[in-house]
């Protein structure tokens, strides 16, 4: 028997706004994810304000929970060089613990149902219908399933994702910690083989979290001696790390983070947020992309009009053909341009050459922010 009308595989953001949208719908929702409400993730914890009037028109305010409104940007080249510019469109800094858990209650409560620590482990699809398996023992079934369960997941091996087959060395580190800062800018401090970002989110905290590329033939043996050894080169990031009270025991971290294109459909999987394809961290904008292709997603699925009905191969096709165009359309080119100006750090040399040149041009300045940013979703 059909278990819903539509399975959501993992609860970060792309998937708790998804089942918040098609549970306000009426459909029949179910949302799987394998931690528990609240958690800690490895995230820069700033989105963009080209989500902001949606996600309050979705009955998410984010500074009804201390979210801090952020208009400016800092750059600093390895040698702690600093260079500041205006963000035009702007945004505010909140934490995945307290955004994605008030997402989880208003998913809730707009009658969608969510299974928390589950891990689905196997997807099979068959005769028009897809059968997921869970670590608890469980077969669910469901007409469609969305795929949204993040950077990386054991599912992309399963499902024989090109991309999971790549090394890429690429590291990713969050803390939050509380420290002396302006609370309306974020800074992005490089370093070489990578760069960290710092950003107020609520209750007087700030995340501060990197990305490294770890070279082939040189590995620190802790986080500790690569902090030490490798960004507190950068005298910026050497004072925040050894004047900073720092409020976790341990960081957050993820390793083999791949920014490489992802496909969008596998095995008539719907992939959607950072599981179809995932913007470097520089740009500031991994959030607001997840966040509205969960909104591009799921009105595509009201429009077709299949969730709850019968779905041909047909109509399956359709949908997903109308989902590349809509995800390419807005997403493609900010994609491929974070992936251009990422190629400019983490080099010592070229990061401070880059920055210096961009910064003598503020037209073009402003060109690669807006290359990475959508519009204000009306």
């Amino acid at each position: 028997m059909q278990t819903a009308d539509v399975i959501i595989v993992g609860g970060g953001l792309a998937g708790l706004v998804a089942a918040i949208e098609l549970s306000k719908a009426r459909k029949k929702v179910l949302l799987i994810e394998k931690n528990e409400y609240p958690y800690h993730k490895v995230c820069g914890e700033y989105i963009s304000n080209e989500v902001l009037g949606y996600l309050q028109a979705l009955g998410f305010n984010p500074f009804a929970y201390g979210a801090a409104s952020i208009t400016k940007l800092r750059l600093s080249s390895p040698q702690g060089r600093n260079i500041h510019t205006q963000l035009d469109l702007g945004g505010f800094g909140i934490s995945r613990y307290t955004m994605d858990n008030e997402l989880y209650h208003l998913a809730l409560k707009n009658g969608a149902d969510i299974l928390t620590n589950t891990r689905v482990t196997d997807i099979q699809f068959a005769a028009d219908t897809f059968t997921a398996t869970t670590n608890k023992g469980e077969t669910l079934t469901s007409k469609l399933i969305i795929g949204s369960y993040g950077k990386r997941d054991t599912l992309d091996k399963k499902l024989d994702r090109s991309f999971i087959q790549k090394h890429t060395g690429y590291l990713g580190v969050k803390y939050h910690i509380k420290t002396d800062y302006p609370a309306d800018e974020i800074g992005l401090d490089n370093f070489e083989g990578g760069y960290c970002g710092i950003s107020k989110v609520e209750n007087d905290t700030y995340n501060l979290c990197y990305l490294y590329k770890r070279p082939e033939k040189k590995n620190y043996k802790t986080i500790q001696e690569l902090q030490e050894k490798v960004l507190c080169k950068n005298p910026v990031l050497k004072n925040i790390f050894t004047s900073s009270d720092f409020l976790f025991p341990e960081p957050e971290v993820i390793n083999e983070i791949c920014f490489a294109p992802k496909t969008l459909i596998e095995n008539h999987i719907i992939m959607c947020g950072d599981t179809a394809g995932l913007i470097t961290p520089l740009c500031g904008n991994g959030m607001s992309m997840a966040v509205n292709a969960a909104r591009i997603l799921s009105k595509l699925l009201l429009q077709s009009g299949i969730l709850g009905g019968d779905i041909d191969a047909n109509k399956r096709l359709m949908l997903e053909k109308a989902y590349k165009k809509e995800w390419n359309k807005n997403f493609k080119s900010r994609l491929f341009w974070g992936r251009t100006i990422q190629g400019f750090f983490g080099n010592p040399a070229v990061t401070r050459l880059f920055l210096n040149s961009i910064h003598t041009i503020p037209p073009v300045e402003k060109w690669l922010l807006s290359r990475t940013h959508g519009q204000p979703i009306m």
